[in-house]
């Protein structure tokens, strides 16, 4: 366990009411104040921005004094951390809790953006000063190392936690084992972003006047939003996808895939497919993609089930939602949440903040639809396109502003302590629930056959058999047996002062 005080950029934070030191220790986790709660006494009472007024002279450096923490950013954390286990258990049971098939969005695909943008809020924080860069880059790459290394053992197929029947024995044949990742992405994420925070060093204590002085004084995190944005568009719409041919190792057959074609956006000839294809090997991709609930694949549409006998072979194909080209787009959703920290570091008032960030939201929302209605660019979580890179940011935006309202600053903070308790320990709580290591751990112990165990028999005869529904029971399960049950778990562990972070 690591010491309390410690601050984890995008998993984790210091415990609440935690006040700064008037330590110099600022250096990503060793700061005591990067969850926003020392940035109301850079500003002055009167609602300036950054360290003096809109005048462009720089005051004198205000004493430092106690602050309070911004109980947001382990709200939404915790949020998310809730989603994905809502949506990874209960998805089955109702669809619209499950990710889309191709196109289009569900409430799954809200949880990847959701971790990149909370991640890039916490690097904005977490890296406001930094005394030795060459500190920090070291820093950065053994905590990317980290999330990788987790990422690969959790979902590369060692743990086999999440199967649908609990397989008791683990192990991964690594001819199959999968490189890419919920963790591996926010991982390569992290590494990009917090880099660009570290290397443009120099940062603006005063802003200029305009409302678009918080973009020109970090241009260069935004150039390198757009530089990535320009490649994964580039390569999408311009890299030639010719035929390919696969062996779909649980049924013994070959297919055979036709494209020869660019700038395909379709489950089959995409260049985002092509490219993991290309580097990672069509067996280390994920080996259950949202698009077999499509109609072209299964009957059973938009749920899973046995393929059409007129299934098109791609259906059969492996395909990683968390690849290396969509990777790239995902940087922007860590870019626009830098920009959420920024505005917290350099604006004080409430109304100020709301302002930028509402603002953004909606711009990106409006740009989102506006892109998928009108054809040009479909929402699609599998490829990560702009449109959905906009979509899921503005949400982001959205909910992050309205928990901004509600907790931080009309004080209505007892509804949401579960989110923060889980927020302050969301790697633990990702790693036991959403992964489904603690539920693998209790069905070792079983009676008699692998099938009766302490979590089969609760789910089935406490909430399936009482309600006499198996979707409505599983769904109760989750809500009630998992997603409760790690809140209260969640809260003992911070009453003890006990966390756990890469």
């Amino acid at each position: 366990m690591e010491d309390p005080k410690r601050v984890e950029e995008g998993f984790g934070q210091t415990p609440l009411g935690h006040e700064d030191d008037s330590n110099d220790k600022e250096l990503e986790g060793d700061n005591k104040c990067d969850n926003g709660e020392c940035f109301d006494n850079i500003a002055k009472e009167n609602g300036s921005v950054a360290t003096g007024e809109l005048t462009g002279k720089e005051e004198a450096p205000l004493e430092k004094t106690k602050s309070k923490r911004v109980a947001t950013l382990d709200a939404f954390r915790g949020l998310t951390i809730v989603m994905m286990i809502l949506v990874d258990h209960a998805g089955i049971a109702y669809p619209a809790l499950d990710h889309a098939a191709w196109e289009g969005c569900m409430l799954a695909d809200f949880v990847m953006p959701f971790f990149l943008f909370i991640v890039g809020v916490a690097i904005a924080l977490a890296l406001k000063k930094v005394p030795k860069i060459k500190d920090a880059i070291y820093k950065i790459t053994l905590r990317t190392l980290k999330l990788l290394f987790w990422g690969i053992v959790l979902q590369g197929g060692y743990s086999h936690a999440l199967a649908d029947n609990i397989d008791l024995a683990y192990g991964v044949d690594m001819k199959l084992i999968r490189w890419c990742g919920i963790l591996q992405r926010i991982a390569l994420v992290y590494f990009v972003v917090a880099l660009m925070e570290t290397l443009t060093k120099r940062r603006p204590l005063v802003l200029s006047p305009g409302h678009l002085s918080i973009f020109t004084a970090y241009r260069w995190q935004w150039i390198g939003g757009f530089i990535a944005f320009s490649f994964y568009m580039i390569t999408t719409y311009s890299l030639y996808v010719p035929d390919w041919s696969f062996i779909n190792h649980k049924e013994g057959k070959a297919y055979t895939v036709k494209c020869g074609m660019r700038g395909h956006l379709g489950p089959a000839c995409n260049a985002v497919g092509y490219v993991d294809r290309e580097i990672l090997g069509i067996n280390h991709l994920y080996k259950s993609p949202a698009w077999q609930h499509l109609k072209a694949c299964t009957l059973s549409s938009p749920r899973s089930g046995p393929f059409r006998e007129d299934a098109p072979g791609w259906c059969h194909a492996n395909f990683e939602p968390e690849g290396l080209l969509s990777s790239i787009s995902a940087i922007l959703s860590g870019t626009i949440g830098i920009h959420y920290g920024h505005v917290l570091m350099h604006f004080k008032g409430h109304s100020q903040r709301l302002k930028q960030w509402v603002s953004m939201a909606i711009g990106l929302l409006v740009l989102a639809f506006l892109l998928h209605f009108s054809h040009a660019i479909p929402i699609n979580k599998q490829l990560y396109t702009i449109s959905y890179v906009c979509l899921t940011a503005g949400a982001a935006g959205v909910v992050f502003s309205g928990f901004y309202i509600l907790i931080d600053v009309w004080g209505l903070r007892t509804p949401f302590l579960f989110l923060e308790w889980i927020g302050m320990n969301s790697m633990l709580i990702f790693v036991l629930g959403a992964q489904g290591i603690l539920a693998a751990f209790i069905n070792g112990w079983y009676y008699n056959n692998p099938d009766k165990t302490l979590v089969s028999w609760i789910q089935t005869h406490v909430f399936i058999d009482a309600w006499h529904s198996r979707n409505l029971g599983t769904l109760l399960y989750v809500i009630f047996a998992e997603i409760t049950f790690y809140g209260v778990l969640a809260g003992i562990l911070h009453k003890l002062g006990m966390y756990w972070k890469l």
